[in-house]
């Protein structure tokens, strides 16, 4: 309930700016990749993989976010959520998603994802023994940020403010350019559903979590062939011109 209405919270005040305040230009000192201090949660191929629709588990947890001067943008996260019931049994939560990004003259950010993109991975070993996986997509607005060099490690650091003026953890620049899958659409779906013919839905359940329509990539493993080794057809060509040689003078 509660992630409910910072949702709708959250939604509320990024309509609320993108209708009332004036749209500026980007700010270049954004664009790279930032990550918090443990450095192991990057965003990019290395935490969601979306030909195989699976997020990889950092080594730590933490989270991370890229911008381009173009206006897109991608964030990863993976947190430990503690149980004060059961000590022993903490819960683990990965997040990503990617879109684009506004700036406004008054400082702020909205950040709006590609809806059908957005993937979140819950796992509670104590509660179900498959994790959870689902769709994820949650509009982001930003109050306020800055990118100053840390006075401690000499190296930029963004500080984004969220909707209500409470600090995200600090972020490091660890890539610039920034380190991004494509900034288009990676999992556009087929709408169709089951017909009287008896074809797939076009949709699949992964552990308990929402039904979620394939993406019309799901296939692609299927079609993917293994690439031409050149050292093995040279091989191949040399034998078969000695053969043909000897075959000459022999006949």
């Amino acid at each position: 309930m509660l992630l409910l209405l910072r949702s709708a919270a959250v939604a509320g005040l990024a309509l609320a700016a993108s209708a009332s305040a004036q749209l500026a230009a980007f700010d270049t000192a954004l664009i790279g990749t930032w990550s918090t201090k443990s450095n192991k949660t990057i965003t990019g191929p290395g935490f969601y993989d979306p030909v195989n629709e699976r997020l990889i588990e950092p080594s730590h947890t933490g989270f991370s976010y890229s911008f381009t001067g173009d206006g897109f943008y991608e964030e990863a996260c993976y947190r430990a959520i503690a149980n004060p019931i059961t000590p022993s049994c903490p819960s683990g939560i990965m997040q990503w998603q990617h879109g684009t990004y506004q700036k406004f003259v008054n400082g702020s950010l909205l950040l709006t994802p590609f809806a059908v993109d957005g993937r979140q991975l819950l796992s509670t070993s104590c509660n179900y023994k498959d994790s959870i996986y689902t769709r994820y997509n949650q509009s982001e607005l930003m109050k306020s940020y800055e990118v100053l060099t840390d006075p401690y490690h000499n190296i930029p650091r963004l500080n984004l403010y969220q909707f209500d003026g409470k600090p995200l953890a600090p972020m490091y620049l660890v890539y610039s350019p920034p380190e991004m899958l494509p900034t288009s659409t990676l999992n556009p779906t087929q709408t169709a559903g089951a017909t009287a013919t008896g074809k797939p839905s076009g949709k699949f359940r992964r552990g308990l979590g929402e039904e979620i329509a394939l993406p019309l990539n799901h296939k692609l493993l299927s079609k993917r062939k293994e690439t031409i080794n050149a050292d093995r057809w040279w091989w191949i060509g040399a034998g078969m011109t000695g053969l043909g040689g000897v075959l000459y003078f022999c006949f």
